[in-house]
């Protein structure tokens, strides 16, 4: 019996190996079937003004993006934050940008966002230049895990939203983030698809990652603020997310002043958000 047992186990364990791909992607094809909700597009229009920007086949792909997201996705409120809609709606919006065009799956790892209403604290520990391990809790207006979250302040999110021209945008950062951990690693490098790719990447990443590093410190000696947000200058993982937002945001000016970081980018994103 006890044979019979491990038997029969190991064929349900096998079916299911099988069976579920097959019933993800029917479960994310009855999500995309379903009409986008009209009051969904209203929130799109008054939150997102940057949606109206796409292509309109791109425009398509996101709303069919959205509907799989929110179907998938939880959202919990913190703080007294409301989930509404709005929230789901205005997040998902953003954070499927990053999968226009791009094959895959929609940040597997990731299973909750986390709203506040506005910037949290975070505690953290920083090791000085002694050597000395020192405890801070810092004010965030978002963060990404590899523990499956995404937290993000609601404020900050429908800002960032609310000007697609600016360069900020908290949840391309933090979204930015989740993607490049898919490698299991939280480096700069994401999962590019094919080995060769990560010489040319590494080298173009690489040079303007330490041409912003010399312009910050530059800017901190009194010269003028760099193209590209300083706080990109943190580490390598810093920086793809803050290059992932002036991608998506700045395209133009991007491809101008850094035209090799925007043709890896573009074909990282599959997009050229510079002709848009």
């Amino acid at each position: 019996m006890p044979i019979l047992i491990v038997t029969l186990l190991a064929l349900l364990l096998v079916a299911w190996f099988i069976g579920q791909p097959r019933w993800v992607a029917w479960r994310r094809g009855k999500a995309q079937a379903d009409a986008f909700p009209p009051e969904w597009r209203r929130i799109l229009r008054r939150r997102v003004p940057g949606v109206a920007l796409l292509p309109a086949d791109l425009q398509l792909q996101l709303k069919k993006h959205i509907q799989v997201f929110l179907a998938e996705k939880a959202f919990i409120g913190c703080k007294g934050q409301a989930i509404t809609d709005e929230v789901r709606v205005t997040i998902a919006a953003q954070a499927c940008l990053l999968l226009l065009n791009r094959p895959g799956d929609y940040y597997p790892a990731l299973r909750q966002i986390l709203v506040y209403p506005s910037a949290f604290l975070v505690a953290h520990e920083q090791v000085d230049g002694a050597g000395v391990v020192q405890s801070r809790r810092d004010l965030r207006s978002g963060e990404s895990w590899s523990q499956g979250q995404v937290i993000l302040a609601w404020d900050d999110t429908l800002r960032g939203a609310a000007d697609p021209h600016d360069g900020w945008n908290v949840v391309i950062h933090e979204f930015a983030h989740q993607l490049d951990s898919q490698t299991g690693l939280t480096n700069g490098a994401p999962d590019l698809g094919q080995a060769e790719r990560y010489a040319a990447w590494s080298e173009v990443m690489q040079s303007a990652y330490d041409d912003l590093c010399d312009a910050t410190d530059a800017m901190d000696a009194g010269g003028p603020a760099p193209f590209l947000d300083p706080y990109g200058a943190t580490d390598p993982a810093e920086f793809f997310a803050v290059v992932t937002e002036v991608f998506f945001e700045r395209p133009r000016a991007l491809s101008v002043e850094h035209p090799a970081l925007y043709r890896e980018l573009s074909r990282f994103y599959r997009l050229h958000p510079a002709s848009w």
